[in-house]
């Protein structure tokens, strides 16, 4: 290993280290019953580096992980960076089939797996066509060879292992890190996040995020996502704040933690949020520790603003726009601009440069909608051996989001929506986003998504399922009266359909492309 580089190495899987000699007895993760202070985590990460590498796995080497959140799920996924081996976040929701392409595609030679997910890891091991040499099960810290599901290492074994931990050079663009994306396309693309990528994304969310080592955060979406995992835990780590994990977006324990743990900060997006205000026990809640909120995956809702503001008057309100290919910050909208700024993504993050293009790739004047592409090192190495998608996402040296916005005189960036999601009606461009917004702001109305679905007239229909706030009566009728009087006739909805709730992933974003296909006849009914 080249000295110099050793000396100047500042990669993931160095944090925990570094971050224990300053703070050794500060409290770093909560699961449960399960606690750690910075030492004990370090201590942890180090253990478990040392088992995978004493296993076989060495640098560059492919690690997925399909498990639900836990202080195992943080272990490993250190550990991983620390010996320079690239993870592969698998979503838990996933069927067995979409898991083998995931295990297919990425190379993964070792797959951990939490053991109530094992069948279905099993199934897709079957179905893959890559040789998977190891397969552990993400057991506790006391288990030993033979616990847990029968042809499965202990994942005890890493996490108590006595080996040395190797000395290994990560360099800035080494990837660590093989997300892939829940995109447009039947099948995912894997972005390649280097150690560059998250090391500098983590200093934009840090400053940029007002974050600090007196956070306690609580942290309930999947750490599958580089929201939960890259924008949150990661900086916490780095910082030395604390970190309370949970399973899941449940809304109930979400109140009972915040209050139990004294938590000062959280993250959701606008679904949770909503889900927290609706819930019988919110305003009986002790939530007086909560200071800093942060929402993505979505615009909040103009009104479920107001509304967080007036119920939750000290809590300071941050939104991260991005995607997983920018690890996955780009843009922010810090707390003084929540009202004034409503509905839009803030400005460029500090490493993040931004601007908007027509598709020849030529800037556009302010106020005009076009392409939002960014130059950052948060970006993504390229899509896993895809080139040709990864020359088009990059062409003319910037990477190209596949949304549409437009930046106001205040140097503001509105999102206006995905290209995907831009209804065509008729000769007209109607934004989704829009006419939710305007459908949102009828007193009975709890969550909307609006979308195209195929006309034989127009194109496509402007469709909206609408999901009644608890006890209030709600038709479809008079969701599109509402949305006459204050939207465009051809933005109106030509269909709304009543809901009892709206299909989610488990970051709680609307899975759209599961409405469009649910209601794709709908114009011939």
């Amino acid at each position: 290993m080249d000295p110099i580089a050793q000396a100047r190495q500042h990669s993931l899987g160095d944090l925990p280290r570094r971050t224990a000699q300053r703070v050794p007895g500060k409290l770093a993760l909560v699961d449960g019953e399960i606690r750690y202070t910075h030492l004990e985590f370090a201590d942890l990460v180090d253990r478990t580096a040392a088992g995978m590498s004493a296993d076989g796995i060495a640098k560059g080497d492919r690690v997925a992980l399909l498990s639900h959140n836990s202080w195992q799920f943080a272990a490993v996924a250190f550990a991983a960076a620390r010996i320079g081996a690239v993870l592969v976040p698998v979503n838990f929701m996933l069927g067995s089939d979409e898991i083998a392409f995931i295990l297919d595609h990425s190379g993964a030679t070792t797959f951990v797996v939490e053991p109530g997910l094992v069948t279905t890891a099993e199934a897709a091991i079957e179905a893959c066509g890559t040789d998977i040499a190891r397969r552990v099960a993400l057991t506790g810290t006391e288990s030993r060879p033979g616990d847990g599901p029968a042809g499965w290492t202990p994942a005890g074994t890493w996490f108590e292992s006595a080996a040395e931990v190797p000395s290994v050079s990560v360099a800035d663009d080494d990837p660590l890190r093989l997300m892939y994306t829940s995109g447009t396309e039947s099948r995912p693309k894997g972005a390649l996040l280097s150690s560059r990528s998250l090391m500098w994304q983590y200093v934009s969310c840090i400053i940029d995020g007002s974050m600090s080592a007196d956070d306690v955060e609580l942290h309930t979406l999947p750490l599958y996502h580089c929201a939960q995992m890259d924008c949150f835990l990661g900086p916490d780590i780095y910082l030395g704040a604390t970190s309370i994990i949970l399973p899941g977006p449940d809304a109930g324990t979400i109140l009972a933690t915040i209050a139990a743990e004294k938590v000062t900060k959280f993250f959701a997006p606008p679904t949770i949020w909503i889900a927290l205000l609706r819930h019988p026990d919110f305003d009986t809640t002790d939530l007086s520790s909560l200071r800093k909120g942060y929402y993505g995956a979505s615009a909040m809702p103009v009104e479920v603003l107001k509304e967080i503001r007036e119920r939750l008057p000290e809590v300071d309100l941050w939104n991260f726009y991005g995607q997983t290919e920018m690890a996955p910050l780009a843009t922010i909208l810090g707390p003084d601009q929540q009202l004034t700024k409503a509905g839009s993504a803030g400005r460029q993050s500090l490493n993040v440069e931004t601007r908007i293009v027509d598709d020849e790739d030529v800037a556009v004047p302010q106020g005009t909608v076009g392409e939002i592409v960014h130059r950052s090192p948060h970006a993504t190495l390229g899509y896993y051996n895809d080139p040709d998608k990864t020359a088009e996402a990059f062409r003319n040296g910037w990477f190209h989001s596949g949304d549409l916005g437009y930046v106001d005189a205040d140097g503001i960036l509105f999102v206006v929506d995905r290209k995907k999601d831009m209804i065509k009606t008729g000769g007209e461009n109607v934004a989704s986003r829009e006419v939710e917004e305007a459908i949102y702001t009828h007193e009975d109305v709890a969550e909307v998504a609006v979308f195209g679905v195929n006309h034989p007239t127009w194109v496509e229909a402007v469709t909206a399922v609408v999901v009644p706030k608890p006890g209030a009566s709600l038709t479809a009728e008079v969701v599109i009266e509402h949305a006459r009087r204050v939207l465009a006739g051809y933005k109106t909805p030509k269909y709304v359909v009543i809901a009892d709730a709206l299909p989610k992933n488990p970051s709680g974003k609307i899975l759209k492309r599961q409405l469009r296909d649910d209601h794709a006849g709908i114009a011939q009914e």
